[in-house]
């Protein structure tokens, strides 16, 4: 498709977070991005907004990764565009990072640095850092499961939380019974889910986490952009309605808030700047009531999949990257602070699975305002077996609740 912009987005990934991308550079630039994926998926698959899907298997392995990205920067390269590089999970953004240097010969895109990326991604690491610079986390200890140490639970509280510190890896080593995140109440337990995962062939580390009381109302998420000058332009804090209750999507954000929190948003703007970030970072954070703080968990190097109520918000992030990248225009930092309802999930969805009173009174008002909205309903997106797929999945989104209790 022809435009008349001198820039033309590659999107890599077919998933929720491609298509959040795919239409954000739709509604600021009239464009349709070029996707590049492994698998077709139906966000993307059924979309008049996604219409060139370049697939291809090997796309996810690291020796073939650079290879298949150069070719289509040949087959899509054209006098007066610039190739604007968008990654939408983390191993796709983790690729074009370690790739970053002939890729570059290529495309535009703008990340953090190969040895800060694997600081902030390695826990044990990341959560030092945050100790230096003020920035709580849970209490938590690891376990590496290259050695066959036994582990010392002595004073430790149950319940508690099990992770992968190397989410890529541990994905990589499928078992049966395999969840996102564990939750175990005793020494017996945790004892079992480190063997099992063990056995799976998983040898990094794993995170042993203090589990902070509280449902989804008390996660909290925070969106910066920081441009490819290391200068911050964007920070919002929303906090989270409902999450994925199915045990492989643990964490992944189905509706939330947008918030104003000055204090934490400088705090976690102040901590990027510090170690030279830059491009869109996704923080993940729980507020624990028993000592009154927000405690982060991680944060992703990349836009989340529910970072679309930017957007929503008249802070588009295609244009945020193409303003860095193609004009190089300098903005001042936002601090976002309006009223939004992002939601994936159905109205009755809401009203039937959200217990927190506070947060159910502001959903309805925000509903009632018209201070919501869903991406996947994109009105510019006509495909008419996606309406269909949408409707069905928004109906199994009700099952989905009513029989999964995390």
């Amino acid at each position: 498709m022809e435009t008349k912009h001198p820039f033309l987005p590659i999107i890599v990934g077919t998933d929720m977070n491609a298509y959040n991308m795919a239409i954000s550079f739709h509604e600021a630039y009239g464009i349709k991005p070029i996707l590049i994926g492994k698998e077709p998926l139906s966000f993307t698959e059924m979309s008049t907004i996604t219409e060139t899907i370049e697939l291809n298997k090997q796309l996810s392995e690291p020796g073939h990764f650079a290879d298949i990205l150069i070719s289509m920067a040949e087959k899509y390269r054209a006098p007066g565009k610039t190739l604007l590089l968008v990654g939408t999970n983390d191993l796709y953004v983790r690729l074009i990072i370690e790739n970053a240097k002939v890729l570059r010969e290529h495309y535009v895109f703008n990340y953090p640095t190969e040895a800060l990326m694997n600081q902030l991604q390695m826990k044990a690491n990341f959560y030092e850092l945050c100790a230096q610079y003020g920035i709580d986390t849970p209490t938590t200890y690891f376990y590496d499961c290259s050695q066959d140490k036994p582990f010392d639970d002595s004073d430790m509280m149950y319940p508690v939380v099990i992770k992968p510190s190397d989410g890529i890896e541990y994905s990589r080593n499928k078992f049966e019974g395999q969840e996102k995140v564990f939750k175990v109440d005793s020494p017996k337990e945790l004892f079992e889910v480190v063997q099992k995962i063990k056995a799976s062939g998983y040898r990094d580390e794993l995170i042993i986490q203090d589990f902070i009381p509280g449902d989804d109302t008390y996660m909290w998420d925070s969106v910066i952009y920081a441009n490819s000058q290391g200068k911050t332009q964007l920070v919002t804090y929303a906090q989270v309605v409902l999450q994925e209750h199915t045990v492989t999507a643990i964490g992944n954000y189905t509706a939330l808030i947008t918030r104003f929190d000055k204090d934490m948003m400088l705090k976690l703007q102040h901590f990027l700047e510090a170690v030279g970030y830059t491009g869109f970072a996704n923080f993940d954070l729980k507020y624990d009531a028993r000592d009154k703080k927000f405690k982060v968990f991680e944060v992703n190097i990349r836009q989340g999949r529910s970072s679309y109520y930017v957007t929503a918000l008249g802070h588009n992030m295609a244009e945020y990257l193409v303003d860095d990248l193609i004009y190089q225009k300098d903005k001042p930092v936002t601090y976002l602070n309006e009223d939004f309802l992002f939601t994936v999930v159905p109205k009755v969805v809401l009203r039937n699975f959200v217990d927190n009173k506070s947060v159910q009174k502001d959903i309805k008002r925000l509903i009632k305002e018209k201070k919501y909205g869903n991406p996947l309903f994109y009105k510019k997106d006509t495909h008419m077996k996606r309406k269909l797929y949408l409707f069905a999945r928004q109906v199994n989104y009700y099952k989905k609740y009513k029989n999964n209790q995390w």
